[in-house]
């Protein structure tokens, strides 16, 4: 019989083509979801994050919980009203869930629970990071802390437990990507702000093979940065983009200020400077790349 992996914020871009994956491979996935409308292919269990009510047969009948949920970072002006959902939104769900495992029976064998590269800092230089490396004090930091922490509590039920600083994740289905690629296609592309600040990219199947070995490999245990070998340069990533797809870049830089006049203090998501290495993916996992180069990442995005 197959194993089941219960996915929550199963229909986000990284959770849609995990499922792909999941079910290529032969598991059985489920999905906790707000609403019970059907998602062809899985079984759909509802829960109310807000209300603290879950379905207790998603957690009975799953073999291993991936847990993706979470307000988009990205998605909106930071409000304060914003900061709070973006919290809450992943405290409460990994709360709710340790607390269902705490309560049922269940055969859970492990819990891999998505978190950011945030943790340290949205904007740490050029200085390299690694899992050990203190955490930032800025509201990015502050969100993955206490997400991190919220894994935690499930952790102490004894289950082996996996957070994935996830870095900003390749894909054209949603994220970054589209947003950078459209200006250049339309001719009128340019590196944001300096240019120089440092992104620690993966590609979205390259993420979702590092969440399928962290189920399978029980040596997996605690946080791992989820990104690519070679961290990036801005104007580097636009310019390997307008190669792709044979457009000229010829516009100056756009300025920082007209940034942080759009987006407010949400510009530093894409102002801040982020060096993230992939150190305990590359010294104690098994774990291969598909797409270890940008190059390669974005050729097969592009294309």
């Amino acid at each position: 019989m197959s194993q089941t992996v219960l996915l929550t914020g199963g229909t986000g871009t990284i959770g849609r083509r995990l499922t792909q994956l999941l079910q290529e491979k032969g598991y059985a996935v489920s999905l906790l979801s707000r609403s019970a409308k059907p998602v062809p292919g899985v079984t759909v269990y509802t829960w109310d994050i807000k209300k603290g009510i879950i379905d207790p047969k998603a957690i009975e009948t799953a073999d291993y919980i991936i847990h993706l949920a979470g307000a988009g970072i990205a998605d909106e002006r930071w409000t304060d009203a914003r900061k709070q959902e973006i919290i809450e939104s992943r405290t409460q769900s990994t709360a709710l869930l340790a607390t269902a495992l705490a309560s049922h029976k269940h055969h859970v064998k492990a819990f891999v629970s998505s978190s950011a590269i945030g943790y340290y800092g949205g904007d740490s230089g050029d200085r390299p990071q690694v899992e050990t490396s203190p955490a930032g004090t800025d509201f990015m930091a502050q969100v993955v802390r206490l997400w991190e922490r919220s894994a935690d509590q499930v952790a102490a039920l004894g289950i082996r437990t996996v957070k994935i600083r996830t870095g900003v994740v390749l894909t054209m289905e949603g994220g970054a990507l589209p947003k950078i690629a459209q200006p250049i296609k339309l001719g009128v592309g340019a590196p944001l702000g300096s240019g120089q600040q440092y992104m620690s990219w993966i590609h979205v199947d390259d993420i979702c093979r590092m969440y399928m070995q962290a189920l399978e490999d029980s040596s997996w245990q605690g946080v791992y940065n989820g990104v690519a070998p070679g961290p990036v340069t801005n104007e580097s990533l636009t310019k390997q983009i307008a190669g792709i797809l044979h457009k000229p870049l010829f516009m100056p830089n756009i300025p920082a200020f007209g940034i942080k006049l759009l987006f407010g203090e949400m510009a530093i998501a894409v102002l801040g400077s982020s060096n993230v290495l992939n150190k305990r993916i590359k010294e104690e996992t098994t774990f291969r790349y598909g797409f270890p180069n940008l190059t390669d990442a974005l050729q097969d995005l592009l294309r």
